[in-house]
């Protein structure tokens, strides 16, 4: 029964964490306009992955996409890449999981092929969680970078430029809770592997065989032999007779007169 609720509550939270890794990626507000040395303006700033937007004190909004690629920074290109492809092993890793359920039977499915099923999904939501993580950790070290360099540059000898400085938007923050909730459930889902492995699998018994054959030996009366009486033994058969055996351990063997 524990191995059934940790593999439900890491199916949920996995997809709480995916779906929020995808709400992030598709928010605008990756990067907000700093308003610490003007809070009022009449024009507001923010930037996300795929498009940048303006909007005004009158309420009207305007948002232009990147029309290039080329012209992205390396790292802004890397952060989407790494969106990308968490987004993509979540969803896999959901479609694994979803049969990979130990309360859902499809056909003769095994304990042990449901068991890899879910360490492969598990996998999955862990690596997802970490791209997303690494993605919004790598885009955050990109804006504190360039605030301190802009705020470098702010004040030169007597005379203060007017330069626009980005902060910490709320798709930075959705997507650290949307990866932790991915890693959080791809764990759980690891756990919950082991529960669903066969005991008779998972402790197999060997035996080992003696190379030798195992003689008895029983104790007796010893029977002492005069030295002058030969011990002969004979096979019955139909005109056979097996040769005695002699004193010194030699076998003689009948002539053909013998059988005359």
């Amino acid at each position: 029964m524990s191995t059934t609720i940790c593999q439900v509550m890491g199916f949920i939270i996995s997809s709480l964490g995916v779906a929020g890794c995808m709400v992030a990626t598709a928010m605008d507000m990756w990067s907000t306009q700093d308003l610490y040395d003007n809070p009022v303006t009449a024009v507001f700033q923010y930037q996300g992955l795929w498009r940048s937007c303006v909007r005004q004190s009158s309420g009207f909004t305007e948002c232009r996409p990147y029309f290039t690629i080329l012209g992205l920074p390396a790292m802004f290109q890397a952060v989407r890449a790494l969106m990308i492809v968490g987004i993509v092993l979540g969803i896999l890793g959901l479609l694994v999981c979803i049969f990979a359920l130990k309360c859902i039977r499809i056909g003769n499915m095994e304990d042990s092929a449901k068991a890899n099923m879910t360490l492969t999904s598990g996998i999955m939501f862990i690596v997802a969680g970490l791209c997303a993580i690494t993605g919004v950790s790598v885009f955050a070290n990109m804006l504190v970078t360039n605030f301190w360099m802009s705020t470098a540059n702010m004040y030169q000898g007597m005379y203060q430029n007017v330069q626009n400085r980005y902060t910490f938007g709320s798709a930075l923050f959705v997507g650290w809770v949307a990866g932790g909730l991915a890693l959080v459930g791809g764990i759980m889902m690891c756990l919950a592997c082991r529960g669903l492995i066969p005991e008779e699998s998972r402790y197999k018994a060997v035996s080992y065989n003696a190379s030798g054959r195992n003689i008895s030996y029983r104790t007796g009366p010893y029977k002492v032999a005069s030295g002058y009486e030969p011990e002969t033994k004979t096979r019955k058969g139909a005109g056979y007779e097996e040769a005695a055996r002699s004193e010194d351990g030699r076998r003689s063997y009948p002539s053909k007169y013998d059988y005359v």
